[in-house]
């Protein structure tokens, strides 16, 4: 298996093979997620080259490390923007006028500062417990706390939400203790 950094130099190299490659090997598994929520494959290109362009510009900037494989960030970094865009075509109001473009390299600065934030925080989340990592994870994909009373055998749902107030909690101290975190509030 290439290291994540093979990818990257790839990229800012423009390597023509390395970037074959990646398309080979995680354009259809982002396809597949932006189809089953309301995308498209003209979509899911403009997504795709937006998450190269974020990654080779980043990396030109400041070398950083790739924790996990190459094409699960790369499908996280995809799936960020196309989750952004469907917030923001939320709050578009459809209008007649002509109205200016807005410059692109905000949006992709934002992307960026999204992506370092989900970074820092999967970082934190790993840190935590086996047992609150378990709990957070449940917490997240929204399971309710009548299932996590029977997951983790507690006695009762307010003992479930006690326990993920108390891994929240320490999931929030740990994150807002870094000096990164300053750095990656709202601009």
């Amino acid at each position: 298996m290439k290291k994540p950094n093979y990818f990257l130099e790839g990229l800012i190299d423009n390597n023509e093979k390395v970037v074959k490659e990646i398309y080979e090997n995680s354009f259809h598994k982002v396809l597949s997620f932006i189809s089953k929520n309301s995308g498209s494959r003209a979509d899911t290109e403009d997504i795709f080259q937006n998450a190269l362009l974020q990654l080779a510009v980043r990396y030109k900037k400041e070398k950083f490390e790739i924790n996990t494989n190459f094409e699960a960030y790369l499908f996280t970094v995809c799936k960020n923007l196309w989750r952004r865009e469907l917030n923001k075509s939320k709050r578009e109001v459809t209008n007649n006028q002509v109205i200016e473009l807005k410059d692109e390299s905000h949006d992709i600065a934002l992307s960026v500062l999204e992506q370092q934030r989900w970074e820092l925080f999967a970082e934190y989340l790993e840190q935590l417990s086996e047992n609150c990592i378990k709990i957070m994870t449940l917490f997240f994909k929204r399971t309710p706390y009548s299932e996590m009373v029977k997951i983790f055998e507690y006695n009762s749902e307010t003992v479930a939400r006690q326990r993920v107030f108390k891994c929240k909690a320490k999931l929030k101290e740990r994150i807002k203790s870094d000096k990164r975190f300053s750095a990656l509030l709202e601009l």
